[in-house]
């Protein structure tokens, strides 16, 4: 199995009856362009992802990027399971997983089924590690919310003490 087969897009219908899809990757942060017309250039990608020129390329250096086809005039060519895969990057960097963590689990994709031990733990350990930061994050909100309440219970009894 490679990181295109495990990040397809496929069609689902809701409740409501409407169409939309599904994928690994969670649903696009813009629409898409319809079926069909499955190829974008990398200046559409930019504009799609808000990820830089570079940086696309730079994910293509290192591994991180599946091939990225390219037309007959070498430019690339990106597809809607590109774009799949670049949302579940951006959802990986947002935990704060490393680079070189990203890069690992890119490679156990392509590497096939047989991988998926390997995936699960690193992806297990990337979730614990997220879970970590909520908590102390909480802890955090939870201080914030006291020292506000103590002052704005101060600024109140000053409020009064001065209106007396």
């Amino acid at each position: 199995m490679t990181v295109m087969e495990t990040t397809s897009t496929t069609r689902v219908e809701s409740a409501d009856g409407a169409a939309g899809t599904d994928s690994c990757a969670g649903p696009p942060l813009k629409p898409r362009r319809p079926d069909g017309q499955d190829r974008y250039t990398i200046s559409e990608v930019v504009d799609l992802t808000g990820l830089t020129a570079h940086t696309l390329r730079w994910y293509e250096r290192i591994g991180l990027m599946p091939h990225i086809d390219r037309s007959h005039t070498g430019q690339r060519r990106y597809r809607n399971r590109d774009l799949d895969w670049l949302d579940l990057v951006g959802k990986l960097r947002l935990t704060g997983m490393p680079v070189a963590d990203m890069v690992r689990y890119a490679e156990l994709v392509r590497e096939g089924d047989h991988t998926y031990t390997e995936r699960f733990d690193l992806l297990k350990s990337t979730r614990d590690d997220v879970l970590s930061r909520i908590a102390e994050l909480q802890d955090t909100l939870n201080v914030l919310d006291r020292k506000i309440n103590f002052y704005a219970d101060a600024g109140r009894a000053l409020a009064s003490e001065r209106a007396s």
